[in-house]
């Protein structure tokens, strides 16, 4: 889907670009380890990098992004993050196993 289309149907999921992937990869290998109390000091720092950050670039805003789901998740989890026990992480890497496997299957088997 074209992010015109995405555009142009308001509820159609937004598929994310090379770049907010990155972003997003970015924050989950430094936030892991991390306690809520750190996750929420480096959310600060990058809204403070960011400025506006609907004005930012798509990978910013992936990173700030990221990074409020990530503090939110851990606002009342005892232990450090762990993209392997993030059911959203797992999720996504689920989902595009998936996606990847269907687009691999010849074109008769798919259905």
């Amino acid at each position: 889907m074209s992010q015109d289309t995405a555009a142009d149907e308001p509820n159609a999921p937004h598929e994310p670009t090379p770049e907010e992937r990155a972003a997003r990869d970015r924050v989950r290998r430094r936030a892991t380890g991390m306690t809520h109390h750190r996750t929420a000091q480096a959310l600060e720092a990058a809204e403070d990098a960011a400025g506006d950050v609907d004005a930012a670039d798509p990978g910013t805003r992936a990173e700030v992004a990221e990074w409020r789901r990530i503090t939110d998740l851990l606002f009342d989890h005892g232990g450090p993050y762990s993209p392997d026990a993030d059911a959203y992480v797992q999720g996504q890497l689920t989902a595009r196993r998936n996606h990847r496997d269907q687009e691999q299957r010849p074109a008769s088997r798919r259905s």
